[in-house]
């Protein structure tokens, strides 16, 4: 990768100089340009360099001594879990190893953005701030939001305040928690939590947060990828009415089921993939869930159990069962009990996916992986 710093396009401010902030380019919107510049028509993805967006861009000097590295240059649907995985390991490496840096910003296009941000809020294992930033409108467009989000993220991640708050999306003087930032529509203000994760906002004097995200993150994660080559294959299957599950040619390690509850015929086909060790995580469809989870941990009340009374066998059905016997020779045998279902709180189906795939990498055993989706 070749990094390159750039000059301070204004005089700095007497005293200590401003923080390092390192961005990393992937492409996107906020590099795209137009064949009819200054128009409303289509554009390229991902054809300035981060050399290019950074100069563009001639305020940032006055609050960071920015430097710039390629990491890609890519349209983001073009952004693959390899990718997420290499670019996750060079932020935690550079952020372990350069103490002069005060954070990193990652350039990213919208439509894949949220789940990079996810990736990595998950797995950089560090409280320096690390901030996705992305544009609804090209640099060569009418009014680009490119330039105003990247000077909000530049001072967000050379804020005191942002450390510790795990990775976040700025966009539109928003600062937006990874877990929780979704792209809703397609034009500036696109983004949004729903309920909850929206941490402060940028004004005039800087950043200012509000709030901060209390599940693991950050240098509290236990995903260490540092020791991962690839990561495990999880599917993404949708539930609906007169469904009958999906079939596959190659058994994927996970599946992420975006359901409100199973036809009976879903129902058997995840059974079945449960018991040929498939984990099977289900998530509501719009990602709002939040009903109770039982912890795998907590002790069971055994109380009604233990009251309840045995039902001695009735003596017509003891009568028969000497006659049943022949006919219970012929029967298939009962099924195993699959293993559990992982249920997600709060997550979008895409998210699921990507904190199932995660879990993945340590453990295979859907008990363990449901702690994991009750601290994260």
């Amino acid at each position: 990768m070749v990094v390159v710093t750039t000059t301070a396009a204004r005089a700095q401010v007497a005293g200590s100089p401003p923080p390092k902030v390192l961005v990393i380019a992937t492409g996107g919107t906020i590099a795209g340009v137009q064949d009819a510049p200054g128009s409303l028509g289509s554009y390229r993805a991902g054809t300035l360099t981060a050399e290019q967006i950074i100069s563009s861009v001639p305020e940032l000097s006055k609050h960071a001594r920015v430097e710039a590295e390629q990491f890609a240059n890519v349209p983001s649907t073009s952004i693959t879990p390899a990718q997420w995985l290499t670019l996750s390991k060079r932020i935690e490496q550079v952020l372990r190893d350069r103490d002069d840096l005060a954070g990193v910003v990652v350039t990213h296009g919208t439509d894949r953005l949220e789940e990079t941000a996810f990736f990595l809020y998950l797995t950089v294992r560090s409280d320096k701030p690390v901030v996705v930033v992305g544009a609804q409108r090209p640099a060569t467009g009418i009014s680009p939001d490119g330039p105003i989000n990247l000077l909000a993220a530049v001072r967000v991640a050379a804020s005191r305040q942002a450390v510790g708050k795990g990775v976040m999306v700025v966009m539109d003087d928003r600062i937006l928690s990874a877990r929780e930032v979704r792209k809703i529509y397609q034009r500036t203000g696109g983004f949004d939590v729903g309920e909850m994760g929206m941490l402060g906002v940028v004004g005039g004097s800087g950043p200012e947060f509000l709030y901060a995200p209390v599940r693991r993150h950050g240098a509290s994660s236990e995903f260490d990828m540092r020791g991962v080559d690839s990561l495990p294959v999880v599917e993404l299957a949708y539930s609906y009415p007169g469904g009958t599950g999906p079939r596959y040619a190659r058994q994927p390690d996970g599946i992420a089921v975006q359901s409100n509850g199973f036809t009976r015929a879903e129902g058997e086909i995840f059974a079945a993939l449960r018991r040929a060790g498939v984990v099977v995580a289900t998530v509501f469809a719009g990602g709002d869930n939040m009903t109770a989870v039982r912890d795998p941990d907590a002790p069971r009340d055994t109380s009604r159990a233990a009251a309840a009374p045995v039902r001695a066998e009735s003596p017509a059905r003891a009568s028969t069962s000497a006659d049943s016997t022949r006919s219970d020779s012929l029967r298939t045998p009962p099924l195993p009990p699959a293993p559990p279902t992982v249920t997600a709180q709060h997550l979008t189906p895409a998210k699921v996916r990507i904190l199932l795939m995660v879990a993945l990498t340590r453990t295979k055993d859907p008990r363990e992986i449901q702690r994991y989706f009750l601290r994260y």
